[in-house]
C-alpha cells in the first residue's frame, strides 16, 4: 500500500494542476492524453455487474468489436477503478485483448470512489480509501480472483483455448500473485506495477505463492519502492527461479511509485511506455 515516505516523494513532484485532471475525466480526453496507438482495433466497452460470493463487483468491460481474444484481468491501485484506468483498460483492448478492469472496493462502494483530481497524498482521500483497503485480504483477493476469471470465460469475445493475463498497479501487484496462483490454470502472465508488499515475512506473502503458478511473470518496480525494500527484487528473483518460471524483475531508475497510472502526480510517460512496451511484448509470447 501507498505509505508516508510515498506520499513524501510524490509531493515533491511537480503536481498535475486540476484543470489537467479535469481534462483526464472524460474517457476521450484520457485517450488523447494517452501516446497514439498504431494499428488500433475497433473496441466496445461497456460497464458490468459480476456475481460473486460477496456481492456484485461493478467493473468495465471492454474488447475488440470483432472476433475472440485472450482475456486480461486488470487490479487497479488504491484509488480503484476510474477514467483513466478505463483509458488503460480500452488501450490495451486496441491491442487485441478482453479486458476486465475491476473496482475492489465493491463490498463498500461503487466506482468511483474517489472524486477527479483526488490523490492518496490528500488526507481526506486516505481517510475515504483506507477502510475500504483494510476490508480486503488474502482470501477476498483469492476469490475475487475465481469469480473474475469465471466470468471472462463465459464472455463471447474471450477465445479460452489460449491462456489469460492479469495486471496490478500499487496494491494489485499482490492480487496478481495470489489471483496467478489460484488460477494457474488460466492464468499464463503477470505484470506488476509499482507493487507493494510482494515479499515480506508474513506466511500469506505472495511471494510464497510462487511455486503455485505457471505463469510467465514481469514485476516493474519504482526507484523509491526499491530504495525502501532492496532486497525483495533478490526474494522475488530467486523464487520464480527456483520454479523455472520466466520473469523479469527490474527497478525503473527514477520513476515513482505510481509512475504507470495515467493521473498519477508521478506519472511519467516515457518509463511509462517502457513498461507497456514490456507488457505486450510479454503477452504477445505468453498469451
Amino acid at each position: 500500500m501507498c505509505d508516508d515516505k510515498t506520499v513524501h516523494d510524490e509531493n515533491k513532484s511537480e503536481p498535475i494542476t486540476r484543470r489537467e485532471f479535469n481534462t483526464l475525466a472524460t474517457g476521450a480526453a484520457v485517450t488523447f492524453a494517452l501516446p497514439p496507438l498504431a494499428n488500433a482495433k475497433a473496441v466496445s466497452g461497456c460497464d458490468v455487474r459480476i456475481q460473486t460470493s460477496d456481492g456484485h463487483c461493478d467493473a468495465f468491460f471492454v474488447h475488440p468489436s470483432e472476433g475472440r481474444h485472450p482475456a486480461v484481468l486488470i487490479w487497479p491501485d488504491i484509488l480503484a477503478l476510474r477514467a483513466s484506468f478505463k483509458a488503460m483498460a480500452t488501450r490495451l483492448a486496441e491491442s487485441g485483448y478482453t479486458v476486465l478492469c475491476i473496482n475492489p472496493y465493491y463490498r463498500d462502494a461503487v466506482a468511483p470512489v474517489v472524486e477527479t483530481g483526488e490523490s492518496f497524498s490528500d488526507a481526506s482521500t486516505q481517510q475515504k480509501v483506507l477502510p475500504m483497503y483494510r476490508n480486503l485480504s488474502p482470501d477476498t483477493h483469492r476469490r475475487d480472483a475465481r469469480a473474475f476469471v469465471d466470468w471472462l470465460d463465459e464472455q463471447r469475445s474471450v477465445d479460452t483455448t489460449r491462456p489469460m493475463g492479469t495486471m496490478g498497479y500499487c496494491m494489485g501487484g499482490p492480487m496478481v500473485m495470489r489471483a496467478a496462483a489460484e488460477r494457474a490454470d488460466r492464468i499464463g502472465a503477470g505484470c506488476t506495477y509499482h507493487p507493494v508488499s510482494l515479499a515480506t515475512e508474513d506466511n500469506d506473502s505472495p511471494h510464497r505463492l510462487i511455486p503455485e503458478m505457471r505463469g510467465q511473470f514481469f514485476i516493474a518496480l519504482a526507484e523509491n519502492d526499491d530504495e525502501r525494500n532492496p532486497e525483495d527484487k533478490t526474494v522475488l528473483n530467486k523464487a520464480f527461479a527456483a520454479q523455472g518460471l520466466s520473469a523479469e524483475v527490474c527497478v525503473f531508475e527514477g520513476a515513482l511509485h505510481g509512475w504507470c497510472v495515467l493521473d498519477s502526480r508521478v506519472y511519467n510517460e516515457a518509463s511509462a511506455e517502457l513498461a507497456w512496451e514490456k507488457t505486450l511484448d510479454l503477452f504477445s509470447a505468453a498469451l
